[in-house]
């Protein structure tokens, strides 16, 4: 899936992810590949990216935040957070 991540200010990151693991409101939840169609309210806390590499391997990211909405429609996730 590709993950992108906003601020009101630029676009902090872009990528291809295998899994993103998210700070939901009510708990952590974790998206893959052609999830459901959602619209999520986030709280702080880290983000969580398994990004998809070329040669199996495996690369972690995670991006700090202290609110913000997250919406997956087709294979796109789209945070747009307060940083």
């Amino acid at each position: 899936m590709k993950i992108e991540i906003i601020t009101y200010k630029e676009k902090l990151y872009e990528a291809q992810a295998k899994e993103v693991v998210l700070p939901g409101e009510y708990e952590e939840f974790s998206v893959l590949d052609f999830h459901q169609p959602f619209l999520y309210r986030l709280k702080k806390g880290y983000i969580r990216v398994l990004e998809k590499t070329g040669e199996g391997g495996k690369n972690h990211r995670s991006f700090l935040i202290n609110d913000g909405i997250a919406r997956m429609l087709g294979n796109t996730l789209t945070v747009l957070a307060q940083d």
